[in-house]
């Protein structure tokens, strides 16, 4: 699940870098992924695009999470972060887990 949080991550830096219109950023981003992801892809684009709709990034995003982020993954993290201690973690490592955490909490908006 965390590569898959990296894979968006990464991917969006290089649509912003690109400034991506919304169109091309379901198409390059359906590009870029491998194996069982493409192959996953093609039948959610398929589900998803069921009467012309057409599939936005955000429908992406939002079926991707699912497929590869699941919600009980999704609460675990949010617990981690809302419990997170420094403990004997150095002021820059709490800091930057605090960062990476925060991103899955719904209670915290950097």
């Amino acid at each position: 699940p965390e590569g898959a949080v990296k894979w968006l991550e990464e991917v969006e830096i290089i649509f912003e870098a690109m400034r991506c219109t919304e169109e091309d950023k379901t198409i390059l981003g359906s590009y870029m992924l491998r194996d069982e992801a493409n192959h996953w892809w093609k039948n959610a684009r398929q589900r998803l695009g069921a009467g012309g709709v057409a599939t936005t990034w955000e429908m992406f995003k939002r079926e991707f999470w699912v497929k590869y982020f699941p919600a009980d993954v999704r609460n675990r993290k949010v617990v981690e972060f809302l419990e997170l201690k420094q403990g004997n973690m150095t002021v820059a490592e709490y800091a930057a887990k605090f960062e990476s955490l925060s991103a899955f909490s719904p209670y915290y908006n950097t």
